[in-house]
């Protein structure tokens, strides 16, 4: 049997793709779904709106919107309230969205996201979560450098002396944080480990404020680490990015530099396991 070539040069057809699936010209698109989709998204974010409201701030004929809206009511992707004559976003739209957390690993969307922040910003990349008063490192890409930090994954790091740390404290529970800084048990690493629970709060605050973290040799002599948080679908901060390296390459005049790619890192890989960018206040 005679293989067709998809123009890769394998000579095979790739499965569930057409012929041009590449070409995202408007030929290939279908422009009453994409109009749809546009009310669907626009109404994701602005719910409750009556009909009227809605096509007039989305510039749409009240009628195509309206057919569009009763199109996906049928579906349960939004839903109609008769008492105060507004549209929501429906049930469906959740079990469809549930779906797709169910396939998001949060190591397999990082690794590219953490690839691109290394080859910004010439340091290592890490990433962990919180395990009761740790971080537990689930990955890095290594730096090309000579000198560099190694976390290696399943190492832990306690969190008042880390960067990525830090950035969960900072948005923990209030509850959680207070029961966390009355056991009293930080350790000192280095002259510039915080163990003082109002100076840590203080710390804390500045994070929220910035929205990034810094190791400041808090844990090592001679490195420094900068860390955001990660936050998923129900505004928690469930993980963290950093760059960490020696205190000769990440000087404390290049940090406020070296936080945006971090920051765009962590915002990215919040929208990758389909949370938020916005920072809430815990």
């Amino acid at each position: 049997m005679e293989s067709q070539d998809n123009g890769s040069g394998t000579g095979r057809k790739a499965r569930g793709r057409p012929r041009g699936w590449t070409d995202k010209t408007a030929q290939n698109t279908i422009k009453s779904l994409d109009r749809a989709m546009e009310v669907f998204e626009y109404l994701s974010e602005a719910q409750g709106k009556p009909l009227s409201k809605l096509a007039d701030e989305m510039r749409q004929s009240p009628a195509t919107v309206y057919r569009i809206l009763v199109t996906l009511e049928g579906r349960g992707l939004v839903e109609f309230d008769h008492e105060e004559q507004v549209w929501y976003i429906g049930p469906r739209a959740f079990v469809i969205g549930a779906r797709f957390l169910r396939r998001t690993s949060l190591v397999d969307r990082a690794r590219p996201i953490m690839r691109k922040l290394m080859e910004t910003t010439g340091e290592t990349a890490n990433i962990g979560v919180g395990k009761e008063e740790a971080v537990l490192f689930l990955s890095q890409v290594e730096t090309h450098a000579n000198i560099r930090a190694f976390f290696p994954p399943g190492s832990l790091s306690p969190m008042h002396a880390s960067g990525i740390g830090k950035a969960l404290l900072a948005y923990m529970d209030p509850e959680r944080l207070d029961k966390l800084l009355l056991k009293g048990q930080m350790t000192r690493f280095t002259a510039h480990t915080i163990i003082d629970p109002t100076a840590l709060r203080q710390n804390l605050e500045a994070i929220r404020e910035s929205g990034f973290s810094v190791d400041n040799e808090e844990r090592n002599e001679g490195m420094r680490c900068i860390a955001a948080p990660v936050f998923d679908v129900n505004g928690e901060a469930v993980a963290g990015i950093s760059i960490s390296g020696p205190t000769s390459r990440v000087g404390a005049s290049e940090v406020e530099e070296l936080s945006r790619p971090v920051i765009k890192a962590a915002h990215q890989l919040s929208f990758a396991i389909g949370g938020s960018v916005t920072r809430p206040q815990p």
